[in-house]
């Protein structure tokens, strides 16, 4: 065993996240990882970012931040035999901080694939591992004084706002942007079913110019009530821009389908005190999700399904067709 490779083991050894598991059981969790060195002020993950690591620090120092109103806010420092990243490892989620080395770090690294593996192939050792995990994360939690929470707290609400159209109250683009695609594996590892829609107010642009952009302000809020009534909070309504919207709605196309449609039904059914003889409609183009997929071909179905709604007469549901 070469000298390298004997420090990662008694670094690993005195870490609480290997307690009770012995040096033999160990080395086998070692021969799963591997070695990566930072220099000072270089950042190792990104707050938002997506990532499948857990870092275990072997030598050096990480703060680890969030970012609030445009500041970073250190929230906690962690040394040689500490770990961070256990829920991007295990969940596949996006990275809720940002880890920094304060100064020269190296790290042992296992991805979420390896970490599969040794679940497999060596049970009790990953048994152990997510035991300690658990039980250390719960008392880092509860360590937590009332001015930290307050801190994370308000890094919490910015961090809505940053994904929150103000106006309508739902999501925005930068949310679809950035957690797309998460949304969607995260459907396809709970085995559920899940389709995406593109909707468009007909003929906004005219309403704008007929009747004025306070009344249609109004005019967009009605119809956003309608999305909400129709979905529940399993679904993501998102306003893509504009009169522009977009649905990720778990389950089958055929539900997914049905509550569209139902949505074109209650839009035109819709009444203005100010202008009783208006009746306004939406267009929706609606594709399911195949993991074979890509994101962005995701997007350009369910937008070729939303064009073949207009074409089709508006005011109505279009499914995509392979």
């Amino acid at each position: 065993m070469n000298s390298s490779k004997q420090r990662w083991l008694e670094i690993l050894q005195k870490a609480r996240l290997f307690d009770h598991l012995s040096i033999k059981e160990i080395e086998v969790l070692a021969e799963a990882m591997f070695y990566s060195e930072f220099e000072a002020g270089q950042t190792l993950v990104y707050e938002g970012e997506s990532g499948n690591e857990l870092f275990i620090i072997v030598k050096g120092t990480i703060s680890v931040s969030v970012k609030s109103e445009g500041k970073e806010i250190e929230l906690v420092r962690l040394e040689a035999g500490d770990f961070f990243g256990e829920m991007a490892m295990l969940e596949q989620e996006h990275r809720s901080a940002t880890c920094k080395a304060v100064e020269s770090t190296s790290c042992l690294v296992l991805k979420s694939q390896d970490f599969s593996s040794l679940i497999i192939d060596q049970p009790k050792i990953a048994s152990t591992v997510l035991y300690n995990m658990l039980k250390i994360t719960g008392s880092r939690l509860s360590k937590t004084n009332g001015l930290l929470s307050q801190i994370i707290q308000w890094g919490d609400d910015a961090k809505k706002r940053a994904i929150t159209d103000e106006f309508t109250g739902l999501y925005n683009r930068r949310y679809l942007d950035e957690s797309f695609e998460s949304l969607l594996k995260r459907c396809v590892r709970q085995h559920i079913g899940v389709s995406f829609a593109m909707v468009d107010v007909d003929h906004f642009g005219q309403l704008n110019k007929d009747y004025g952009a306070v009344f249609c302000d109004k005019v967009l809020l009605a119809i956003v009530e309608v999305f909400k009534s129709n979905f529940d909070a399993e679904d993501i309504l998102i306003r893509y821009g504009g009169d522009e919207f977009s649905f990720i709605i778990r389950g089958t196309l055929e539900g997914a389908e049905n509550r569209c449609k139902q949505v074109c039904t209650e839009v035109n059914a819709l009444t203005f005190q100010e202008h009783p003889e208006l009746r306004v409609s939406c267009s929706i183009g609606l594709a399911v999700y195949d993991e074979k997929m890509t994101t962005p071909e995701l997007l350009k179905f369910s937008d070729t399904a939303l064009y073949s709604a207009k074409e089709g007469g508006r005011n109505r549901v279009s499914v995509y067709q392979k």
